[in-house]
């Protein structure tokens, strides 16, 4: 009677153990597409544009992308213009991002109408100045829509 018990267990425990993984892969599935939300419509573009322009120096596309009375807020600091930012920040910016590996872990893009709101998170890693860098950073972006084009007027930026 006890091996009896002892093989229903296992069977039943082999049977089970997969469908328990299926299920965990499923969901991690779904988690991670609930992450990336919203990045083919073209705000997301936009937001995915700018990064690629910082990231590779590109000025005039950089400034193109933000609203003349573009906000940024960074640091506890902000600047009040995109013209303000192309000619103090932009190009340590460019510098850093230059320097450092940034992974995109989750962009959320909801549009409304003429605004949108682009939530993204990353994870930065490599050397910048002699020291190591490793840590999440977040960003959120509010887009509208300007004369037919989406133009980004406000960037928080925190780590």
């Amino acid at each position: 009677m006890k091996s009896y018990k002892l093989l229903c267990f296992t069977v039943l425990f082999s049977a089970l153990v997969p469908t328990a993984y299926a299920h965990d892969d499923a969901k991690k599935a779904q988690t991670k597409s609930s992450m990336f939300i919203g990045v083919d419509t073209m705000a997301a573009k936009v937001v995915q544009r700018f990064h690629q322009a910082l990231k590779s120096g590109d000025k005039v596309t950089a400034r193109q992308l933000l609203a003349d009375d573009v906000q940024i807020f960074e640091g506890g600091g902000v600047e009040r213009s995109a013209d303000e930012y192309a000619s103090h920040h932009m190009l340590s910016d460019m510098k850093y991002l230059a320097a450092v590996n940034s992974k995109t872990l989750e962009h959320n893009v909801k549009v409304m109408g003429n605004t949108a709101v682009s939530m993204f998170r990353s994870q930065t890693t490599g050397m910048f100045k002699g020291k190591e860098r490793n840590y999440q950073s977040m960003e959120t972006l509010v887009l509208e829509k300007q004369q037919g084009e989406w133009k980004i007027i406000r960037i928080h930026w925190s780590n």
